[in-house]
């Protein structure tokens, strides 16, 4: 097993096990998308990832984290990612989507304003903010607004919005479906004892925690078939005190897996807005690995390691020791689209066959000439120094 060998997930196979990670890019206005997706995440493809995940797609609009999220909770919005999902599968890429609801954590602005929650300046402006739900009436970090605790008929009616949006994935030609079950969001607020305080049967025991993510598992399950690959982003750790760790996370996931979960994408924190609680997971590289492997090896679930893998030889061994399945890259492939290509060189491949021809013919010939002058000493100083 190596990176860029080929791997099978139901009905689906990716040509690689290099992801690209969801990233929010807050460039959507109404949840629709614009041109700015179709060349952000076509490039991935280009670049030569086997998976391109499409950020946090909100199955409604009061589960948006921003305004400026994207959606699958109208009919309206899949035509817009037809275009991406056409671009994506015709570069050679699988086209995924990773969908979610940000409960508690809804209605904030984007990072570069602080992610500080929407105010009466935003609604001046038309951007909310909106009424945020959650398991329990317990506020996210201060100056959160308290959110209201969902009855059990608007859990019912939530799960249908998450089947309903999955249903409209598969329709706009995404092959593999990610639910966002981690960094406080929604589903994680079910599962994390720190935010779920319910004293009814979808709060309490793990069980009960369990109750609503499985039910979310089951209908988007029915709604996306049984050979499109599901995946569940995890949180493994909460890092909080009373929150979730690695023991009771690898029991959740076995689980998700029984439900018809196919991968486990581990990831950690975010159950509250104290950065300081964050702080208490060490964050090195590919820091989330220990939990892949981890989960992997107790549960016999696929595993996908996300977090400062930015080396081709690290995610070579991440996927040839076994730690993980799939690695997926963030913010390294908002730096490098190209990275999938680059590894392969990197790792001994210099053929350039693995681009689309258009530039692999062009950059084939240009690496060898360029290997021509430097076993010749020449540098592109050299005209400089004479």
């Amino acid at each position: 097993m190596s990176l860029f060998s080929p791997l099978t997930l139901r009905d689906v196979t990716l040509p690689n096990r290099v992801g690209i990670s969801p990233m929010c890019m807050y460039a959507s206005r109404d949840g629709l998308v614009a041109d700015f997706h179709v060349a952000h995440l076509g490039r991935f493809a280009l670049g030569g990832a086997g998976l391109v995940i499409a950020e946090a797609t909100a199955v409604h609009p009061h589960g948006r984290i921003s305004p400026f999220d994207t959606g699958l909770w109208s009919d309206e919005q899949i035509p817009g990612w037809r275009r991406v999902t056409a671009l994506v599968a015709a570069s050679g890429s699988v086209p995924g989507v990773q969908l979610g609801h940000a409960g508690r954590r809804a209605a904030v602005r984007e990072p570069w304003r602080a992610g500080a929650p929407l105010d009466d300046e935003d609604a001046s402006a038309g951007f909310g903010p909106w009424p945020l739900v959650a398991p329990s009436a317990l506020s996210a970090g201060p100056g959160h607004a308290v959110p209201a605790a969902l009855t059990t008929a608007q859990i019912a009616r939530s799960v249908q919005d998450w089947h309903d949006a999955a249903a409209r994935a598969v329709a706009a030609g995404f092959r593999f479906v990610e639910l966002h079950g981690a960094h406080g969001y929604l589903l994680h607020s079910f599962l994390s004892p720190v935010s779920n305080r319910r004293t009814d049967h979808y709060g309490g025991s793990p069980e009960n925690r369990l109750r609503y993510p499985l039910e979310v598992v089951a209908a988007v399950r029915d709604a996306i078939g049984g050979g499109v690959p599901l995946s569940f982003r995890i949180s493994s750790v909460d890092g909080a005190e009373g929150g979730l760790g690695i023991d009771e996370t690898v029991e959740v996931a076995r689980r998700l897996a029984t439900a018809g979960v196919d991968v486990i994408d581990t990831s950690s924190g975010g159950i509250t807005t104290d950065r300081t609680v964050d702080t208490r997971i060490r964050r090195g590289f590919a820091f989330h690995a220990d939990f892949s492997r981890r989960i992997r090896d107790e549960v016999g679930v696929r595993t996908a390691t996300v977090g400062l893998v930015v080396d081709p030889e690290q995610a070579a061994r991440l996927i040839h020791d076994g730690d993980s399945d799939l690695v997926l890259l963030g913010r390294q492939a908002l730096d490098d689209p190209n990275w999938p290509h680059h590894a392969r060189i990197a790792l001994g491949d210099d053929t350039h066959e693995s681009w689309d021809v258009r530039f692999g013919s062009a950059l084939g010939p240009r690496a060898r000439t360029l290997a021509r002058l430097a076993a010749a000493g020449e540098t592109p100083l050299s005209r400089f120094e004479r």
